[in-house]
């Protein structure tokens, strides 16, 4: 049995992505802030996370390394970035606390979390990451046009920044000969707290997408919607 590795699962699309793992047959490790979610599997383990804070982190990833070797697993086959905050949703303007507060979970403690786990993941291994076209450069002409252009600057920067470090990522992975795919994703507009209930797409079918790009090896390094490259 396979492991994949999903944080943020106690609701929306991480909730569903677990779901979805759990169903076709893999083990799942997820991660939500309180360690509780209100399902259950016997291949689910749930252990608490707070991207915010380096000790969290730290602690969570000692916890998935003790857990992985007691039960004599070989390692993480899957892991999915899917936990991400927006705090400055009703914004037009950049506020830099909430900039700060943004950049902690959807960047510094995603990196954070990611560079503990790489040891962890076997070869062969996908390294996916939930971004969004908010945080794409090249599709800001569209944006402009039909994706309010002044909202939430703080979520965008954020997911611009996480894009930036799943490249990286790809290249120094490659370089260093490491066996591991490293992939973002944009899940669409979904209908969850952060989407809202006008949204056209639900979780599940999000995750569905983002299980069949999870359990193939694309080209490392690039972003994806429904399975074509999205724009940087």
């Amino acid at each position: 049995m396979k492991t994949a590795l999903i944080t943020g699962v106690s609701r929306g699309i991480g909730r569903a992505l677990a779901q979805k793992f759990l169903a076709e047959g893999w083990r799942v490790i997820g991660t939500s802030q309180t360690g509780n979610v209100d399902y259950s599997d016997p291949n689910l383990k749930i252990f608490d996370l707070d991207l915010t804070l380096p000790k969290s982190i730290q602690k969570c990833t000692a916890l998935v390394s003790t857990w992985l070797h007691e039960h004599g697993y070989k390692g993480i086959d899957i892991l999915i970035d899917n936990a991400g905050a927006m705090f400055d949703e009703g914004e037009t303007h950049l506020v830099v606390d909430k900039l700060r507060q943004t950049l902690e979970v959807n960047l510094i403690g995603t990196a954070d979390l990611t560079e503990r786990l790489i040891s962890f993941i076997n070869k062969g291994g996908h390294i996916v990451c939930l971004s969004s076209q908010a945080g794409s450069i090249q599709d800001m002409d569209r944006i402009m046009d039909s994706h309010e252009p002044y909202h939430y600057p703080a979520y965008k920067i954020s997911k611009a920044a996480l894009n930036m470090y799943i490249r990286t990522l790809a290249v120094k992975l490659n370089h260093e000969n490491f066996d591991i795919t490293v992939s973002a994703i944009h899940p669409g507009w979904v209908r969850t707290d952060m989407g809202g209930s006008d949204a056209p797409t639900t979780p599940e079918e999000a995750s569905n997408d983002i299980y069949q790009l999870a359990i193939s090896r694309p080209e490392t390094g690039q972003f994806w919607y429904k399975g074509e490259k999205y724009p940087w």
